[in-house]
């Protein structure tokens, strides 16, 4: 996993820069979330992987997928694709995505969280939440909700590598580990 973070980090930086550079952070963003999603389908690894694909035919086929995600594709992102096929590196995308993400987050002092509840939350009670969260890190939030049912009650926060684990099941699972070692 750490080889494949090493590998994307040059075109993740190469593309902030790119994005940054000409204010289009948000279609940069766009471009390759979709781009990400499309070289992770099972189809698409099979044509990574055959020799008989040429460079060309999947940066074309990228390209659409740009197109239908984020409109029309730019020399940059034609050029960008170019270069991971050239090097072998289409396959690396999700990871180029994810750091390019937590470069753009950085820029704009802001944070993704994974906000996971055992029940689905109303508008007050994220909003709530986030409020919370922003005050606590210092810095604006943008949650992706998710239910858990497995979760019993309350919730658990991911943002970065921190865990904030209010949830029934987190909580038995810590009487556990302590009566254990007890």
């Amino acid at each position: 996993m750490a080889e494949i973070a090493t590998i994307a980090r040059p075109y993740a930086e190469a593309a902030f820069e790119l994005a940054d550079a000409s204010g289009t952070l948000e279609a940069w963003s766009r471009a390759l979330a979709g781009l990400a999603e499309a070289v992770s389908q099972p189809d698409m690894q099979q044509l990574l992987g055959n020799p008989l694909v040429s460079d060309t035919a999947l940066v074309q086929m990228l390209l659409a997928v740009v197109e239908q995600s984020a409109g029309e594709a730019t020399a940059e992102t034609r050029n960008f694709l170019l270069a991971l096929a050239e090097n072998k590196r289409l396959a690396v995308l999700p990871a180029v995505r994810e750091q390019f993400e937590a470069l753009k987050n950085e820029r704009q002092g802001a944070v993704d969280a994974l906000i996971e509840s055992a029940f689905a939350l109303d508008q007050g009670e994220l909003a709530t939440l986030v409020a919370d969260l922003e005050r606590r890190f210092r810095r604006k939030v943008r949650p992706e909700v998710r239910v858990d049912a497995e979760l019993i009650g309350g919730a658990r926060i991911t943002i970065g590598d921190q865990v904030i684990d209010g949830s029934v099941r987190g909580k038995l699972a810590a009487l556990a580990a302590g009566l254990v070692e007890s």
